[in-house]
Parts: structure tokens; C-alpha cells; sequence
């Protein structure tokens, strides 16, 4: 069935199609008797109003585009959601986009929203898309990144400080009295693995005796986890590290699967675990799951905010907001015997 349009009111009505479009934006410009008669006719053909096509016209979306990074983290769900309540408070619609640590799917996403001609673009990049943002701002859609400092400072950005979390973390591990640690995660195409392991390298190379290996993983899933455990399990027991530091609480989290599931490791006594966001599933997991924690949701909202006035004044310099994140302590570290 065709929809109704304007035109259709105005032939039902008996008015022109000018006296229709007054009634619907600009009332006060139009007598009792005709906005009556349009609005029965509305009321009979069932006439929809389509807002977003009346914004487009009037040089403004009613969306904006937030390209993710690994939409099955609940990390990144939780920040989408922040940034959906902003956007609702503002009534403004959100289209996602996951690219699931994929370029080529990140590339593809960001074609789609630039022919969209969204408002504006959050974006959890995978690798080096500062090229691609100024494309999208030359054609007037502005883009914050989120879960990602701008390096450049070219862009706004909403972000925890991934060095000083990683920091943190080992610090702690040290604290509980481990010494052979290694860092688990990947690809190091993400800033954020990147900037994690170099707050880890710092916290080791500042202690004495501390020694800090890599592990590297092809992404940062509960089945990356999973696969990296069973290789520490095929280690000889004096070859394993006595604490992990997972880039994020997925990887953690199947770290934990694959070492607890096997029994021959005990967490925490043998060997400790820590992850990064604390994200829901962190603290009940079979063993509690120590973590950096993430203002997930306020990261989303305040993204969300940004980009909506950088839409509304393009003059803005860019900012860049930087939370702190939060040591959680669960079992997962509790002090070596």
C-alpha cells in the first residue's frame, strides 16, 4: 500500500498543498475552519508525518552513526546505551554499526553513513581512520572518538587513560606478591591493547625482579581467552607466569574458562587474573574477576553530547575528555600463599 502524502491531504481537504504544510509547521498562519478541514483529512487518510525526511530537507538529520568496535562486548554495549539516552533526550535516532575488529567492515560502515549524510559520527575505530574523519567533517558531519584519545588532537574524543589503567593493574598484581607476568591481548592495531601493555611495561621496568611477557591474540573475545589458557597450560609448570593481565575482561574471562575448567592451575593461588572495563559478567564469574573499571555509559553520554554541539557550531575546538579508571579488587588476586 503507497503511503500518504502531503499532496493527498490537500486534495482531501480541498486546500492547496502550501495551506497543509502551514497547518503542520506553522499553525498559527492559518484559519480555524482550514486547519479543521486538514485536520480531518489527516485523521481519515491516516497521513504520517515523515520527520526525518522534513529535517533532511531542512539541512538536518535526525540520526547520527556510532561505528563500533566489538559489539558483542558488553563494554561497548553499555557505552551504545548511554549514548541512545543522550540521543533520545535530544530526539535524535542512532544507527550502529559493529565492525567486529574488521577494517574492511569499518570502512564499509563509514561509506554507509557518509551517503546517509548523518548529523555526526561516534566512532571506536579499529586502526588509523584520521584520514577518513576529515573526509566526513570536509563534508560537514563532525566525529568524536570514543574509547580512543586523538592522538593529533584534530578530533574530540571521549576516553579512559588505557596507560595509566594498565599502570594500575600490574602494580596491583605486583602488590599481591607476583613476579612473572605476562600481558594477554590483541590485535596491536587497537590503541587501546597498545596503550594498556605500555602502562603495564611501566609498572614492571619499576620493580625490581619483575619480569613481562607478552601473549598475543589475534582479538579480544572470551574464545581468544579460551586458546590462550590452553597454551599456558602446555608450558612446563616453571615456564607459566604467575599473573595474567587481560587487555579487557573477555579475554580475562576465557583465560579464567580455560585455567579453572582444566583444574591443574588454581586462581588465585597459583596464578592471578586481572581484566579491563568490569563489565557485568566480571563479578560473577566461577572466580570473581579483578578489573580496571570503565564509566561505560557515561563515556556513551558525554560522546554523545560533543558531537551534537561540534554538529550544532563547527568552530568548536576539539576536546578531549579522559577519565580515570578504577581499580576493582575481586578474588581473582587475592595475595599469593
Amino acid at each position: 500500500m503507497a503511503s500518504v502524502s502531503i499532496r493527498d491531504v490537500a486534495l482531501r481537504a480541498g486546500v492547496s498543498v502550501g495551506t497543509v504544510s502551514n497547518v503542520l509547521n506553522r499553525p498559527g498562519e492559518v484559519s480555524a475552519e482550514s486547519a479543521l478541514k486538514v485536520q480531518q483529512a489527516i485523521d481519515a487518510l491516516g497521513y504520517v508525518r515523515n520527520e526525518a525526511a522534513r529535517k533532511l530537507r531542512a539541512g538536518v538529520s535526525t540520526t547520527v552513526g556510532f561505528v563500533v568496535l566489538d559489539g558483542q562486548n558488553p563494554f561497548f554495549y553499555d557505552v551504545m546505551r548511554g549514548a541512545e539516552d543522550e540521543a533520545t533526550r535530544n530526539g535524535i535516532a542512532i544507527l550502529y554499526g559493529n565492525t567486529d575488529e574488521n577494517p574492511v567492515r569499518e570502512r564499509m560502515y563509514l561509506d554507509l553513513f557518509e551517503e546517509h549524510q548523518v548529523r555526526g559520527l561516534l566512532i571506536a575505530p579499529h586502526g588509523d581512520v584520521q584520514s577518513r574523519l576529515e573526509r566526513l567533517r570536509a563534508r560537514g558531519i563532525p566525529a568524536v572518538l570514543i574509547d580512543r584519545h586523538s592522538g593529533s588532537g584534530r578530533f574530540s574524543s571521549v576516553s579512559s587513560d588505557n596507560i595509566e589503567g594498565g599502570r594500575l593493574a600490574v602494580e596491583h598484581l605486583i602488590a599481591t606478591g607476583r613476579t612473572r607476568i605476562a600481558f594477554v591481548g590483541g590485535s596491536f592495531e587497537i590503541r587501546q591493547v597498545t596503550d594498556r601493555l605500555a602502562g603495564a611495561r611501566v609498572a614492571a621496568e619499576n620493580a625490581a625482579g619483575v619480569t613481562l611477557e607478552v601473549i598475543a591474540t589475534s582479538a579480544m573475545s572470551v574464545a581468544e581467552g579460551v586458546a590462550a589458557g590452553e597454551r599456558l597450560l602446555q608450558r612446563p609448570l616453571r615456564e607459566r607466569p604467575d599473573a595474567l593481565f587481560a587487555a579487557n575482561d573477555l579475554l580475562a574471562l576465557g583465560l579464567l574458562q580455560s585455567l579453572v575448567g582444566d583444574g591443574t592451575l588454581r586462581v588465585p593461588r597459583e596464578i592471578a587474573i586481572i581484566g579491563f572495563d568490569d563489565i557485568a559478567f566480571a563479578g560473577a564469574a566461577a572466580v570473581p574477576l579483578s578489573s580496571m573499571r570503565q564509566p561505560s555509559t557515561i563515556i556513551g553520554k558525554t560522546g554523545l553530547r560533543l558531537l551534537l554541539e561540534e554538529a550544532s557550531d563547527p568552530e568548536l575546538i576539539a576536546r578531549q575528555t579522559v577519565f580515570h579508571p578504577e581499580l576493582v579488587v575481586r578474588r581473582s588476586t587475592e595475595p599469593a600463599d
